[in-house]
């Protein structure tokens, strides 16, 4: 049986002039993540909450310098939405894992370009040398 992978993903923000413009996600959990809200109109949508968004990010700055349960707290308070530290916990890691990702696939892909053009060199280097005697008999 397929393991089903609940795991929130959210799109990467857009940088803006004045910030970031957060953009609408597919709910696929049961909870509703920090910083958004269910649309009344699609339960499957989750609509960003700007203000609940950038406390967050400010809130992962704090974390070099004081504790998951004090950062929560704080947010709880600013934000006047409860967030628990292990919540708080969750969400970061889950955002640094997706930007890891990310820095891999951009990696990945441009290793995968460089690949693709050394072996299409290769093959019109093989194919510029081959006789025509080669290509008949090979076929027969």
């Amino acid at each position: 049986m397929a393991k089903i992978q609940k795991e929130f993903k959210l799109p990467k923000p857009v940088d803006t002039v004045d910030g970031y413009e957060w953009l609408p996600v597919v709910r696929v959990g049961r909870v509703v993540p920090f910083g958004y809200k269910q649309d009344e109109e699609d339960k499957d949508i989750l609509l960003p909450i700007h203000d609940e968004l950038v406390l967050l990010e400010k809130a992962k700055t704090f974390l070099k310098q004081y504790s998951y349960r004090d950062v929560a707290n704080w947010l709880s308070e600013q934000s006047g939405r409860q967030i628990s530290h292990v919540g708080l916990m969750t969400r970061v890691k889950s955002d640094q894992k997706r930007k890891t990702e990310l820095t891999n696939l951009g990696y990945l892909t441009q290793r995968y370009k460089e690949a693709a053009e050394k072996a299409r060199k290769i093959e019109e280097s093989y194919l510029g040398r081959r006789r025509e005697a080669e290509d008949s008999t090979s076929n027969g």
